[in-house]
């Protein structure tokens, strides 16, 4: 199982908002990740600097970043957008980050 660990951009005020919808994230979406491997999901908040932390397991190569192909993740990029900062098709700004440390 590999670990991925990416960083993203909140727009400033938006806290609640992400939070709540992903509180309320869609089962379709929930479904797709597991399916795909994807699992142990969390997502921190820097107050400070509104950056997302994201640490996920994956089995294989991938992450829930290489899923973007996939319309229900289109839907869920678009429908993110307005409280992110994005790519110009919608996609969040993502940038992965090595993990330079593990203590398991």
């Amino acid at each position: 199982m590999k670990r991925n660990a990416f960083k993203m951009y909140l727009k400033p005020g938006c806290e609640k908002e992400y939070e709540k919808r992903h509180k309320e994230l869609w089962p379709e979406m929930r479904e797709l990740l597991k399916k795909e491997g994807v699992s142990d999901y969390s997502i921190f908040w820097d107050k400070e600097t509104n950056i997302l932390f994201a640490v996920q397991k994956s089995e294989g190569d991938g992450s829930s970043q290489d899923l973007g192909q996939l319309e229900i993740v289109q839907k869920w990029w678009a429908y993110m957008a307005d409280i992110m900062e994005t790519n110009p098709d919608n996609s969040p700004v993502s940038i992965p980050l090595k993990e330079l440390f593990y203590m398991p």
